[in-house]
């Protein structure tokens, strides 16, 4: 991990992902902490970078589908991140545990 942890931050669950922008899906990985979501590309995606999502701005998390070339549904295997600046679709592995857990952060 790349990005530098806030004084209390810990990493709770961490795995690979993609993020769905537009056309490209942006693989990496991805870091949930008891503060925000964190996804990390790889160097060689054409969109290449850090997105921070803090989990005060998270209105809400649910299943979607991965879409190719960003709106043909291929799967239903992602997970939406909708928060008060905008929508995030990650590809992830065990989307359910993933859900879970963010949504048990957020209750608290």
């Amino acid at each position: 991990m790349n990005t530098e942890l806030k004084n209390k931050e810990k990493i709770i669950k961490s795995g690979s992902a993609n993020l769905q922008k537009g056309i490209e899906t942006v693989g990496g990985k991805i870091y949930l902490t008891n503060e925000r979501i964190i996804f990390e590309s790889h160097n060689f995606n054409i969109q290449s970078g850090k997105n921070e999502i803090n989990l005060t701005e998270i209105i809400r998390v649910e299943y979607c589908w991965t879409k190719f070339l960003g709106f043909i549904p291929l799967t239903p295997n992602s997970l939406s991140i909708i928060t008060n600046k905008g929508k995030y679709n990650f590809v992830i592995a065990r989307r359910s545990a993933w859900k879970s857990k963010i949504d048990e952060l957020l209750n608290k």
